[in-house]
């Protein structure tokens, strides 16, 4: 087997650099309200972590855990909830912090999952967007960055379980 090839895609200085200016605006979007950030596990882990830190506001966290791609490289187009909320969330605003968002199956799931709880609002925040693989229409209120195309690695970003621990974005290529 031939082993993947990544190409670099994203610096960690200038991903910290849009988290930060993400981390601004939500923070002036949340100004009179504690909202509780939502990340998705596992990809968004290290994104959520320093988005929380950035930010000027005070802010709940929880996590929820969906699966979508088990070892490929596209989604399968069906969620399995791994982890649900564990928090309330009533009457609060949500913000759903995704790593990425390309088909779109995984957060129309979570936008539908977490109206069930009756939160005062909802709105979607991501890494990385890929509009090319959008499948469901979406809506999403903060994106650090929007690609065409390409299997996004590092940064919490895996394939199988490898190359989270990378401090910067890079574009996988598997043969």
């Amino acid at each position: 087997m031939k082993l993947p090839a990544y190409e670099p895609l994203f610096s960690c200085e200038v991903i910290s650099q849009r988290v930060r200016a993400l981390s601004l605006q939500i923070s002036t979007d949340y100004t009179y309200s504690r909202p509780v950030l939502l990340g998705v596990l596992k990809g968004a882990f290290v994104f959520l972590s320093d988005l929380a830190r950035y930010l000027t506001v005070d802010a709940e966290i929880d996590f929820v855990q969906v699966s979508s791609y088990g070892s490929s490289q596209v989604s399968s187009g069906s969620c399995i909830l791994k982890k649900d909320i564990s928090i309330r969330i009533t009457g609060r605003h949500v913000l759903i912090v995704d790593d990425i968002i390309d088909t779109g199956h995984t957060a129309a799931y979570l936008l539908q999952h977490v109206q069930q709880y009756n939160p005062k609002s909802v709105k979607l925040c991501c890494l990385i967007e890929k509009k090319i693989a959008r499948v469901h229409p979406l809506s999403i209120d903060y994106t650090a960055f929007s690609i065409q195309d390409g299997f996004v690695v590092g940064y919490g970003l895996d394939f199988e379980e490898k190359f989270r621990g990378l401090p910067d974005l890079y574009t996988l290529t598997v043969s």
